[in-house]
């Protein structure tokens, strides 16, 4: 399949675009987990 036509572009940027958000929502689901995870540590200090 070559990537010459429009179709084939717009179907492989979609493809693209929807991995790069899947990385994303890992990136950020992961930052609140760690947010969550200092939180009760830091009340468990107190």
């Amino acid at each position: 399949m070559g990537r010459n036509n429009a179709r084939n572009i717009k179907t492989h940027n979609e493809k693209l675009h929807k991995e790069q958000d899947k990385e994303k929502s890992k990136k950020v689901a992961r930052e609140e987990k760690l947010k969550a995870i200092l939180k009760k540590f830091n009340e468990g200090k107190e």
